[in-house]
């Protein structure tokens, strides 16, 4: 049974996505890459926040929002390429208030020059927030794309305890209205 819910943050509504046995998705509003297959009340999606992948990752998150959890324990399905997935597998790697750069990342996965690939896996996280895409940045320490928007991803990190200044701010200062 596919199942959606929706969940409210202090990022706004966030889309919660599963297939009955794992959760599927997480999305934002305004988020760039949201799924192929939206659910849909006309179609075999069903709207019931009470199936348990969803119920555990509402609790959880709301934990985490709380700042009472740092790291998730869900039933994860991620649908993607198999680079895909080693990316968002090392993405979970990334401990609490750390940053890892797409360089980095690329390192880790044996791939030294590929970080654009990285970068573009990462933005295809299709479990934001929980898979901790907004802990990769750039190699300058810049806060660089976020399918949520780079507001967002500052809030995370900001959240997280990451100081969100400096060289953190490179890539973001230079938006109008906002001050480094």
């Amino acid at each position: 049974m596919n199942a959606f819910c929706y969940v409210d943050s202090p990022l706004g509504r966030l889309m919660l996505t599963s297939d009955g046995t794992a959760l599927t998705g997480l999305y934002m509003n305004l988020y760039r890459n949201k799924p192929t297959k939206l659910p849909d009340l006309n179609g075999d999606w069903v709207q019931n926040a009470a199936i348990d992948p969803l119920q555990a990752a509402i609790r959880q998150l709301k934990e985490y929002f709380a700042g009472k959890r740092r790291e998730f324990a869900l039933p994860m399905r991620l649908e993607g390429t198999e680079f895909q997935r080693c990316v968002w597998r090392e993405l979970t790697q990334i401990p609490f208030g750390e940053t890892r750069s797409y360089g980095q990342l690329a390192k880790r996965l044996n791939n030294p020059n590929g970080s654009r690939a990285v970068g573009l896996a990462n933005g295809r996280n299709p479990i934001a927030i929980i898979v901790p895409c907004h802990r990769a940045i750039g190699a300058d320490g810049s806060l660089t794309g976020f399918g949520g928007g780079i507001e967002r991803k500052e809030w995370l990190l900001t959240h997280e305890g990451h100081p969100v200044t400096g060289e953190l701010m490179l890539g973001y200062a230079a938006k109008p209205g906002v001050a480094a």
